[in-house]
C-alpha cells in the first residue's frame, strides 16, 4: 500500500517512544507524507472519540503506535473507524499485538510503503445499549490513578425507526473485549446473560468479560479463559470470580450476540472497553455485544508466528519429564513441496534455502 498520510499515536511517557516519533516525523518530510499526532493527552483538556480523532487527522491511511498494547489499542479503535491499517511499534512490556521494534521503524515504513508488507484482518467488537452509555460526575478522578484523562462515553450511531426495541447503536470499536465489572467493593455485580437473545444464566460476580479472540490472551485469560486462534472469529464470554458453580468460559459463534442486563437489585456495574471506562449500568440496563462490521487491518512484516510468539511472550516451559525423553524441534516443516490437500493450510514459511 502506498503510504500518502499517517497518524501517529505516542506513549510521551517513554523516551524511547518520543525518540522513535522523530524518526517517523523525519520519514514522513523526506517523502512528503502528511504526519499527525493523534490521541493526544493534555492535561486539563477532555479526550475526544475514536471518529472524532480520526476525522481531526485527515482519516490517514496508516496508523503509526508507538508505545506497548496499550498505546497499540489507543491506535487500533482510531484506525479501524477511517479503515486504516495500523503499525504497532513495540516498545512495551509484552507486545502480543505490536509487529516492529524501535530500531526497525524506518524498515517498517518503508516495507509498508512498498507494499511488502502482509494485512492481517481481525475481528471487533460493537454495542448496543438500553440507553445512551454515561460516567457519573466525579467518577474520573476517582478511577484516574495517575493515568492521563478518561476517554468519553461512546457516542450514538444514527438509527432508524425500525430500531425501536433494539436499543441504542453506539458508535464504538473494541479491539479486545468489553467488560462488565462491579463498582463498589461490596456489591457484586447481578447479571443475567443472554446468548443470541436466549437467557443462559444469571451471574453474581466480579465481572464477566465479552471478548474477541484478539482479546483472548487479555483479561479473558487472566480470568481463566482459552486461549483462541486470531485467525477465527468467535466471541468470547468469560466469567470473573462467580458466586456459582459453572465458571466456564463459553466460546460462541461470530454472530451470536452477547447481551447482558443489570438486576434489580445489584449493584451499579462499570462499562470499561479495551481497559477503558466508558460508562456506568444502573438496575434494569442492559448492553447487547456483537461482531462489529468494521474490521482491524494489522500491518505484519511477515507471516504471524502467534503461538511462537504466546510462547515466548508467557515464557511457556516443557515439562521436566518431557525434555528428558528428548528435545523437541522448534517448528515442524519438511523441505519437500506442500502437497496439493495441504496447501489450504496456515503452515511455516520453508527453509531459507528451499
Amino acid at each position: 500500500m502506498s503510504v500518502h498520510r499517517i497518524g501517529l499515536v505516542v506513549h510521551q511517557a517513554r523516551s524511547e517512544a518520543v525518540s522513535a516519533a522523530r524518526t517517523v516525523r523525519s520519514w514522513c518530510h523526506a517523502r512528503d507524507v502528511r504526519c499527525t499526532d493523534i490521541d493526544v493527552w493534555r492535561e486539563g483538556r477532555p479526550r475526544h472519540s475514536s471518529l472524532r480523532e480520526a476525522e481531526a487527522a485527515g482519516r490517514p491511511d496508516l496508523v503509526v503506535t508507538l508505545g506497548g498494547d496499550g498505546t497499540f489499542l489507543r491506535g487500533a479503535r482510531i484506525a479501524a473507524h477511517c479503515a486504516a491499517a495500523v503499525l504497532g511499534v513495540d516498545l512495551g512490556r509484552v507486545g502480543f499485538l505490536t509487529e516492529a521494534a524501535s530500531d526497525e521503524v524506518e524498515r517498517a515504513l518503508d516495507a509498508v510503503d512498498q507494499d511488502r508488507v502482509l494485512i492481517e484482518d481481525r475481528m471487533t467488537l460493537t454495542l448496543r445499549a438500553s440507553r445512551p452509555l454515561e460516567i457519573p460526575p466525579g467518577m474520573e478522578a476517582l478511577l484516574r490513578y495517575g493515568r492521563g484523562p478518561e476517554l468519553p462515553p461512546p457516542p450514538v450511531r444514527e438509527s432508524g425507526p425500525e430500531d425501536v426495541g433494539w436499543g441504542v447503536a453506539m458508535d464504538v470499536t473494541a479491539v479486545n473485549d468489553v467488560v462488565f465489572e462491579k463498582l463498589a467493593r461490596d456489591r457484586q455485580a447481578s447479571v443475567a446473560v443472554y446468548l443470541a437473545g436466549r437467557l443462559f444464566a444469571a451471574y453474581s460476580a466480579d465481572a464477566v468479560v465479552v471478548a474477541t479472540p484478539t482479546g483472548s490472551t487479555a483479561y479473558s485469560f487472566a480470568a481463566g479463559g482459552p486461549v483462541v486462534s486470531p485467525h477465527m472469529d468467535a466471541v468470547l464470554f468469560t466469567p470473573v470470580a462467580p458466586h456459582m458453580a459453572f465458571n466456564r468460559t463459553l466460546v460462541a459463534a461470530p454472530d451470536e450476540p452477547v447481551a447482558v442486563q443489570v438486576l434489580q437489585r445489584s449493584g451499579q456495574v462499570a462499562v470499561s472497553i479495551d481497559g477503558q471506562l466508558r460508562g456506568v449500568l444502573d438496575p434494569g440496563d442492559w448492553v447487547g455485544v456483537y461482531r462489529a462490521q468494521r474490521r482491524l487491518r494489522l500491518v505484519r512484516l511477515g507471516p504471524t508466528d502467534f503461538y511462537g510468539r504466546l510462547r515466548d511472550r508467557f515464557r511457556l516451559a516443557d515439562a521436566p519429564a518431557a525434555v528428558a525423553d528428548g528435545q523437541p524441534p522448534p517448528l515442524y516443516r519438511p523441505a519437500s513441496p506442500v502437497p496439493e490437500d495441504l496447501r489450504h493450510l496456515r503452515l511455516p514459511p520453508p527453509p531459507p534455502d528451499q
